[in-house]
């Protein structure tokens, strides 16, 4: 990582921004996407976002709330505020979004995890079941969402092709897109599910409950918690060449973004997941035994 400083006549984001705040989150969307076009219409990414903090609180016909840990409403609104950056940073690095382009695009972020919701009538477990095909489940959300949506009705495939994006195992080049303007919004938002999580100030703590996600979704590839944490290292350096090689670099344009919203010539979250990979690090070198005792972090 370089050594940019950062200008100070701007405040740092990490500070501004309530991350535990999903109204906070929306609203600096809401002006990330006005700098992006002006003329804006909000009306469906407002509607879109009110029913999904219905489906997530429980109050959503026909769905429980959300309770799966880390696979919540944070990292929701996380991968939301990370996708809508990216695409000011493009759109400042001349890759123009139509307004139905950053509607699609912002709306399948904010609804990309909706396959962990459990329906009502679904009493057993916990959502992380369904870990193995919740992309398949949001996307039938999609299609009976907008299924009498006239303005989306020709995209439910481009929905379905985007939310595919945020597959660690889906050949993202074998995609058959329909235009290049969903392809790289495509790759923004499994770029935006990565980083929205690993830049997060309670990523390594989150982590602790995704091992019991996995346990619940019948995916056996961790011994403990421990053997997560220390897979994790490895699995940043998988993600960093996944970014280059099936989600075209796209993560390149934050910086802009940064640049022109806080006059900072630093990507935060590069500085951010750093910062945590450097954390675990020591945690795994120096207290393995005592691990969980530096998981209680002040931030």
């Amino acid at each position: 990582m370089g050594t940019e400083k950062t200008d100070n006549s701007r405040p740092d984001p990490t500070k501004v921004i309530d991350m535990d705040s999903p109204q906070s989150v929306f609203d600096e969307v809401k002006i990330i996407v006005s700098m992006m076009d002006p003329g804006f219409h909000f009306e469906r990414l407002e509607s879109a976002y009110q029913d999904v903090v219905k489906l997530y609180s429980g109050s959503y016909p026909g769905y429980r709330q959300c309770n799966t840990e880390y696979h919540d409403f944070r990292h929701t609104m996380s991968v939301v505020l990370a996708t809508a950056r990216l695409m000011h940073g493009a759109s400042i690095d001349n890759h123009n979004f139509t307004e139905k382009g950053i509607n699609i695009g912002l709306i399948s972020a904010l609804m990309h995890d909706v396959g962990y919701i459990q329906t009502i009538d679904d009493d057993t477990g916990t959502g992380a079941k369904y870990t193995l095909t919740h992309i398949d489940r949001g996307i039938e959300f999609f299609q009976q969402y907008y299924a009498h949506n006239n303005y989306f009705k020709n995209n439910m495939n481009d929905f379905r092709d985007i939310l595919y994006c945020t597959g660690m195992s889906i050949e993202i080049n074998a995609i058959k897109f329909s235009s290049q303007e969903i392809k790289l919004i495509g790759s923004m938002l499994g770029t935006a599910d990565i980083l929205g999580q690993m830049g997060d100030r309670l990523y390594l703590e989150k982590l602790l409950f995704l091992y019991y996600e996995f346990v619940e979704g019948d995916i056996a590839i961790f011994k403990n918690q421990l053997d997560l944490l220390k897979k994790t290292l490895s699995f940043y350096g998988m993600m960093k060449e996944r970014f280059v090689n099936q989600l075209g670099n796209v993560n390149k344009h934050m910086i802009s973004h940064f640049r022109s919203r806080w006059n900072m010539n630093v990507d935060q979250y590069e500085k951010d997941i750093e910062r945590n990979i450097n954390y675990l690090k020591f945690i795994i070198h120096k207290q393995e035994k005592n691990y969980l005792r530096y998981l209680k972090r002040v931030v």
